[in-house]
């Protein structure tokens, strides 16, 4: 009989559990079935009449075909969530060992690299507020907001400088729509204040990005289920220089099962 695997991360997201790969075996029904990809004239013909088995596996290596097969089953780079830990770090299973993700970093540097890309397309996506936010600024970042008003509007922010002291925020960028907008919205024109008039988005973009991003990235002990932890690892395969965070720092490593046992001294 076969022996099923420990739960697989990528077989529990779908429910369900799959058999190795040095276990399969040509002959074998239920090992056909999980190993085939639902689809296809082989798995047709089988499905049609499962007694052919032998007739239409008899000649295939059975070595070869698991290798083959073995493809359909390749996890992500960064693998499948298991579990948040102390609300930090996110655990994921990859085929050849455990890798643990910063998720604050991790979500920084995404974030940052959507802004950067939008920003070099058309500037930032912006979402009007439907109640316009009025804060009260002091003399220096009021008349940033008069200043730089082009600026902003690329950045995805439509600010306006009404009485003196006070700033209304009429829009957003729509992928920091859930930050503090009176916070970020301050710390952004701060951040314009250190550079003066000139040049200042391409001179400087890196940093006001990264201020933006930051605002809105997971917080530490904000608890994420196993489908808002997969997001981030599916982001995370697809962005660049998500190795590192916004200022530098890693935002993942790996350990894989050869260290684990080392660690345990398993095998010695």
């Amino acid at each position: 009989s076969f022996r099923r695997n420990e739960p697989d991360v990528a077989a529990h997201s779908r429910g369900t559990s799959f058999i190795k790969a040095s276990e399969y075996n040509p002959t074998n029904a239920r090992a056909i079935k999980e190993w085939l990809p639902p689809r296809g004239e082989l798995y047709s013909k089988l499905m049609a009449n499962p007694n052919k088995k032998q007739e239409l596996f008899h000649n295939i290596d059975s070595k070869v075909n698991a290798d083959e097969i073995s493809k359909n089953t390749i996890q992500p780079p960064l693998g499948y969530a298991l579990a948040q830990l102390n609300g930090v770090y996110v655990l994921s299973q990859t085929q050849d060992g455990l890798i643990v993700v910063d998720m604050h970093a991790a979500h920084e540097r995404i974030l940052l690299e959507k802004l950067r890309t939008q920003l070099q397309v058309n500037g930032v996506t912006s979402q009007n507020l439907l109640i316009p936010i009025e804060i009260e600024v002091n003399d220096i970042l009021w008349d940033i907001v008069r200043e730089h008003e082009s600026e902003l509007s690329q950045l995805g922010l439509t600010l306006a400088a009404i009485d003196d002291g006070k700033i209304v925020i009429n829009a957003v960028p729509m992928l920091l729509k859930t930050a503090n907008i009176e916070k970020m919205v301050v710390d952004v024109l701060a951040e314009l204040s250190k550079y003066g008039n000139t040049n200042v988005l391409s001179e400087h973009q890196e940093d006001i990005l990264a201020t933006m991003a930051c605002h809105t990235a997971v917080r530490a002990n904000h608890q994420l289920n196993l489908t808002e932890m997969n997001a981030i690892l599916r982001d995370m395969e697809q962005t660049e220089r998500s190795n590192y965070c916004n200022h530098g720092r890693p935002t993942w490593f790996k350990l894989t099962m050869h260290d684990l046992d080392g660690m345990f001294m398993r095998g010695k």
